[in-house]
C-alpha cells in the first residue's frame, strides 16, 4: 500500500492496483479566504489516473467543487446520499450515493462506507448535507480506514453503519486493520470542549489508533490550511508531545505535505 499526502485532507492511497483519492482539495485558498500555507503535491499527478473518489462530508476544507471538476468526467466521486445529489445538481455527474453500511466494489477493492461523528452541513441553513462519512478500504490483502472528520465517539458506536460494524464485517473475514488515516486538530483552550464533538484532537488521535488496534497510524488535517483559531501546525506540534511518551510511536508514520510511503505487506515490518 502506498499513500501520498497531497495535503489537508486529500490523500492518494494506491491498494489492490486501485488509486483512490479522499477529500480532493488543491485551491490556493480555503473557501477563497484562508490561504494555503503548503503548496499541494503535485496536484495533476494526484488528480489524474484516479480509480474512484471518496468524499467525506460537504465542509468547504473537504470538499471543493473546482477541483472535483479537474477530474476526468468517469471517475466515481462516492459521497453522503444528499451530497451526492447537490453535487448531480452541480454538474458533477459521476457522483455515486453510499449511505452508512453500504459497501462498493472498484475492481478488486471493497469500499465500505460508515457514519461518522461529524456534522457535514456546509452552511448554518443546509442541514440537509449533516451527513459524513468515512470510509473502510480493503483487498484480500490489506485494510485501510480514512476517517474524514470524526469525533472519538466513532470507536464506540455500534449501530449499523458504524465504525464498529464495518471493522466487525472486516474481522469476520480474519481481517485486522492496516493503516489507520486519522484527522488531527487543535482548538484554544475555550473552544475544545465544543471542536471535540466532531473532531480529533492529536491525544483523541492516537487513542482511537490504539482502540483500532492498526498497524500504522497516518495524521491528516494539518499543515495547509491557517485557520481562524488554529495556526496549521498546532496539531502536529501537539502530536509530536503526545509521541514522546507513547509506546507504539514508531508505528505512527508522519507525512509532510507532498510526501508519500510504501507500507510493507504483514509479513515484514517497516524501520
Amino acid at each position: 500500500m502506498r499513500v501520498m499526502y497531497v495535503g489537508h485532507a486529500t490523500l492518494l492511497v494506491e491498494l489492490g492496483g486501485a488509486r483512490l483519492l479522499t477529500d480532493p482539495n488543491i485551491e490556493g485558498r480555503l473557501a477563497g479566504v484562508l490561504p494555503r500555507v503548503s503548496r499541494p503535491a503535485n496536484p495533476m499527478a494526484a488528480l489524474s489516473h484516479v480509480n474512484a473518489v471518496l468524499l467525506s462530508h460537504a465542509h468547504a476544507d473537504h470538499l471543493s467543487y473546482r477541483t472535483l471538476k479537474r477530474l476526468a468526467p468517469d471517475v466515481p466521486i462516492y459521497a453522503p446520499p444528499h451530497l451526492a445529489r447537490t453535487l448531480h445538481r452541480r454538474g458533477i455527474t459521476a457522483a455515486c450515493p453510499l449511505s452508512p453500511g453500504a459497501t462498493v466494489s472498484v475492481g478488486s477493492v471493497r469500499i465500505a462506507a460508515a457514519r461518522a461523528w461529524h456534522r457535514g452541513a456546509r452552511y448554518g441553513v443546509d442541514q440537509w448535507h449533516a451527513a459524513a462519512n468515512m470510509y473502510l478500504v480493503s483487498d484480500s490483502a490489506e485494510a485501510c480506514l480514512f476517517a474524514g472528520d470524526t469525533a472519538a465517539r466513532a470507536a464506540i458506536d455500534t449501530r449499523a453503519g458504524s465504525l464498529s460494524h464495518a471493522l466487525g464485517e472486516l474481522h469476520s473475514r480474519s481481517r485486522t486493520l492496516d493503516v489507520a488515516l486519522l484527522p488531527i486538530g487543535a482548538a484554544p483552550p475555550w473552544k475544545r470542549r465544543v471542536f471535540r464533538r466532531g473532531h480529533l484532537t492529536a491525544a483523541d488521535a492516537l487513542a482511537l489508533f490504539d482502540q483500532l488496534g492498526a498497524r500504522y497510524f497516518i495524521p491528516y488535517h494539518w499543515g495547509t490550511f491557517r485557520h481562524l483559531t488554529s495556526g496549521p501546525f498546532d496539531a502536529m506540534h501537539d502530536l509530536r508531545r503526545c509521541l514522546d511518551s507513547h509506546a507504539r510511536r514508531g508505528d505512527v508514520k508522519i507525512l509532510e505535505p507532498g510526501s508519500d510511503i510504501e507500507l510493507p505487506p504483514r509479513a515484514t515490518r517497516l524501520a
